[in-house]
């Protein structure tokens, strides 16, 4: 099995960041036009794409005899060392095709520990630019790894992911059926990884996404689930009303402080009327991977969401739009149909659009929105004097391809609520999400370092030290 490593540590020359990863474009939209007519936006938007081909190979099997060890690649599995520093698995993180890396003790082992991903990124990048303190009994250990950083020492890995809350990391056995991999991902598992029976050795990860998308291409061979489908998310029942969110005039930094903050991998981006404008995760976070990028953390949560588009579009050869939304009338395969298409953990639910204004910015809005809110005691700190504010003009909410035709927000449906309701459907036992999600908050706000949203300790690391 060809695994991905990292490069020796003890290598003659380690590239910077700003040596390995391209530059942002300065003004995405003022030279980027969009093809499509606001008709084209909206059938988009009604009709994601139908799902693919079902693999003849599970054609007429049971899908509780389906092994977890079938839907994983090892060629996928990508290893770095507990050693390795940060801005290496960072580089790797950003140049695989997975959206996590495996930690492993040395650089031989064939076995996992934990996971680096970009939820780890958002951690050490929150650090790096002094938007996170510790608490009182883990100081020495903050000012310790802050003294390194501003030597221009290498951070390793293992001292990135003490800085924040763990992901529950959980191993299945390759010939175990795909009952268990739902029933732990229906209780709010993220990821599972897959070792070879009897032994440590890694042969897959299997996330969430690559579950629900098998589920869904092959739907026509597991009647109990196929059977959901075209029911609406109201009548199921399925989803959440309690949504964190954040308005679209806000710093970008608040967004990444907020979704570390609340334990979640992505924000619903509004409007000062609650509808949708977009949307903001923590993958999204490869894009401020270099100092050139920090202006971008001062700069409002709706011009990243054009930065994302824009990049995102340049990429793929094509337009792109912010199409994370459905109602509650929109039916479960519409739903996982979006899910599929955007490769989204989850879509906003939105009622009928409020009227948004089109004026300035509104800074009096609250810097987030959410319902049933957790308070965390945050002290007011100096602003760091190497962040500036960019000059790059505002975009507004209305100037967004698509945002005005989605609406309010009203709830979320996710990936863990989909596999959920099909465990259940199946007559399994899946633990609580809700309580998983009210231990991941709980894990983030008592965590080694908590955000404040006030920005950073007059001890702050010098970004540009760091990433270079």
């Amino acid at each position: 099995m060809h695994l991905k490593s990292m490069p020796s540590p003890t290598a003659a020359h380690r590239h910077s960041f700003s040596e390995q990863l391209r530059g942002m474009p300065a003004s995405p939209r003022s030279s980027r036009q969009f093809s499509l007519s606001s008709a084209g936006v909206q059938d988009l938007m009604n009709n994601p794409p139908k799902a693919g081909a079902a693999d003849p190979a599970f054609v007429g099997r049971d899908w509780h005899d389906i092994s977890v060890g079938e839907l994983v690649d090892p060629t996928e599995v990508c290893f770095v060392d507990l050693d390795t520093g940060v801005e290496d698995a960072t580089n790797l993180l950003i140049d695989s095709a997975s959206t996590v890396l495996l930690i492993r003790a040395t650089p031989n082992e064939t076995s996992a520990i934990g996971t680096f991903d970009y939820r780890d990124l958002n951690q050490y990048l929150l650090f790096a630019t002094g938007r996170l303190r510790p608490g009182e009994e883990h100081l020495a250990f903050f000012q310790d790894l802050a003294s390194k950083a501003q030597q221009g020492l290498e951070i390793p890995v293992k001292d990135a992911k003490a800085l924040g809350s763990k992901e529950p990391f959980v191993v299945l056995p390759h010939t175990a059926n795909l009952t268990k991999a739902v029933e732990a991902f229906g209780g709010g598992v993220h990821r599972i990884v897959i070792a070879k029976e009897g032994t440590d050795e890694v042969t897959g990860i299997l996330s969430q996404l690559k579950l629900v998308k098998f589920l869904w291409e092959n739907g026509r061979s597991f009647p109990v689930i196929d059977q959901l489908y075209p029911q609406t998310i109201k009548d199921l029942g399925i989803g959440s009303q309690h949504v964190i969110s954040i308005n679209g005039d806000k710093p970008l930094k608040e967004a990444l402080v907020l979704m570390d903050g609340e334990g979640v991998s992505s924000l619903a981006v509004v409007d000062s009327q609650q509808n949708v404008v977009g949307n903001i995760s923590t993958v999204d976070v490869k894009l401020l991977t270099k100092a050139s990028s920090a202006p971008l953390l001062d700069n409002t949560c709706i011009h990243f969401i054009s930065v994302i588009l824009s990049t995102r579009g340049m990429n793929d050869g094509k337009d792109s739009f912010p199409v994370f939304h459905v109602s509650p009338y929109s039916t479960l395969a519409h739903t996982v149909a979006k899910l599929v298409a955007t490769k989204s953990h989850r879509m906003w639910v939105v009622d009928s659009p409020s009227p948004s204004s089109s004026g300035p910015p509104t800074p009096s809005i609250p810097s987030a929105v959410l319902h049933n809110p957790l308070h965390a005691a945050s002290t007011p700190q100096a602003t760091p004097s190497f962040i500036s504010v960019s000059a790059s003009p505002s975009v507004s909410a209305s100037s967004l391809p698509g945002a005005s035709m989605s609406g309010r927000l009203s709830g979320v449906v996710s990936l863990t609520d989909v596999l959920n309701l099909f465990a259940r459907a199946s007559g399994l036992n899946p633990n609580d999400p809700a309580e998983t999600r009210r231990h991941r908050r709980r894990s983030s706000s008592s965590s080694l370092v908590r955000g404040s949203l006030d920005s950073a300790r007059s001890s702050s690391v010098d970004v540009s030290k760091i990433l270079r």
